[in-house]
């Protein structure tokens, strides 16, 4: 494994993208394995890691998002959350929190729901006089959000790799994606008295609310369509990407806004897109099955149980693992590697496999918060020419409480079941 580590380690520092790192540590360690007859079907396992019907609806969720921002669809969201709150002190900081939940249920992506906020909110806040190091920050936790909140890839992803419903993962992750927003609550809430952030408007306007909400009815109705539809066995999950889609191109329509000349670099962003999910997907899937050959998960499952069997601390080692793991590795290449490690050993010790896929999802998904491979740091630093040192600092109470509804979920498990078991699912 010496091998291994040095070149994962040495690919990483050198600043390889994460799926070529992912392939070059696969091949290293079958290098370490020593056994020649698994270099021939290196090819198979690549196509093998991607040819899944589940992981057909990312492309679908990426070009659901690029059409309602070239749509116009987010801005009417905007307004109406800005008619609901913006009469509450620090009123626009709680709109992206809201914002932030109802894109997540449309898109299951971070980086989209991130670069979203950013292109509407960055300039709104400024106006209202929100520091940028805080506007910056409340944007880069809330597209955490995205992959938790139903449909999400990550839990797609999840599900294709231990092989739970993918389902029962969206109908789960309810509950954790409401619960983590009320916990961004009490921070703007916090940083509202102590900055004194003020109102966007002086006071709530029943008319004013009323028209924005008539005006934001076609968009509300995309993830109402979505996530009732997956909930009430309508269809899959794979196929809510699709309905998505035709959802956002019809509320385009009525909006009168799209633009179809715009189409082609719709269609080619959602491409490169993707291509670059697919890349992790398939290299990720060439470190998991050398580990797999290896016998790593049972080897490193044996190791743990011989030191306790107790649940609970084992559960705890499994996020303080993940809490280092996130500062140093993107979100689905830590699913790759580590997946297929830990879930076992949940198993083993007794939790439930949407139970802990939820706790899996939710650490790796705060790793996109963590220094120093903050993955949505840098989409917000990037759009927002905020420094990232600065956001950095300030994303830091954010992580806590994110980091704390995590151990909640974690201790307590009848919180994230309790849709799916009174739903019967």
């Amino acid at each position: 494994m010496t091998l291994v580590i040095l070149v994962f380690v040495g690919t990483l520092l050198i600043g390889l993208p994460m799926a070529f790192v992912l392939g070059l540590g696969g091949l290293a360690h079958l290098v370490a394995i020593n056994s020649p007859t698994y270099f021939s079907i290196i090819t198979q396992r690549l196509f093998t890691g991607v040819n899944t019907f589940s992981l057909m609806c990312i492309p679908f969720f990426i070009l659901a998002g690029e059409l309602m921002n070239s749509g116009g669809i987010t801005k009417r969201l905007l307004d109406l959350a800005r008619e609901g709150l913006g009469w509450i002190r620090g009123g626009m900081a709680y709109c992206c929190v809201i914002l932030a939940m109802v894109l997540a249920a449309i898109l299951g992506s971070a980086n989209a729901v991130t670069a979203i906020l950013c292109a509407i909110l960055i300039k709104e806040m400024a106006k209202d006089g929100y520091d940028d190091d805080f506007t910056g920050s409340l944007i880069a936790a809330s597209g955490v959000l995205g992959p938790i909140i139903p449909p999400s890839v990550t839990f797609i992803i999840y599900g294709v790799l231990t092989g739970v419903s993918v389902q029962k993962m969206f109908v789960a992750g309810i509950a954790p994606g409401i619960l983590l927003g009320i916990g961004y609550i009490c921070v703007i809430l916090y940083y509202t008295k102590k900055r004194g952030y003020k109102k966007s408007k002086e006071r709530f306007d029943p008319k004013a609310f009323v028209k924005a909400l008539i005006k934001a009815l076609p968009a509300l109705i995309v993830p109402v369509v979505i996530i009732g539809g997956i909930m009430g066995g309508l269809f899959t999950p794979t196929e809510s990407g699709a309905v998505a889609v035709v959802a956002a191109i019809v509320a385009s329509l009525i909006y009168r806004t799209f633009d179809f000349k715009a189409l082609p670099g719709i269609l080619l962003k959602t491409g490169v897109s993707t291509a670059g999910i697919m890349l992790i997907v398939a290299f990720g899937n060439i470190m998991g099955w050398t580990l797999a050959m290896d016998n790593i998960p049972s080897l490193i499952t044996t190791s743990i149980l011989s030191l306790t069997t107790n649940k609970y601390i084992v559960m705890l080692l499994i996020i303080l693992a993940l809490i280092v793991i996130g500062c140093v590795m993107e979100g689905f290449s830590a699913m790759y590697i580590f997946v297929p490690v830990f879930a076992p050993l949940a198993m083993a010790v007794g939790f439930d496999p949407i139970h802990f896929g939820i706790i899996f999802c939710l650490m790796s998904t705060i790793g996109l918060i963590t220094p120093p491979v903050g993955m949505l740091l840098f989409v917000t630093s990037n759009i927002s020419k905020i420094p990232l040192g600065r956001l950095s600092k300030s994303i830091a109470p954010f992580a806590a409480v994110a980091l704390v509804v995590t151990l909640i979920l974690a201790y307590f498990p009848q919180i994230v079941m309790f849709i799916p078991n009174l739903m019967g699912i």
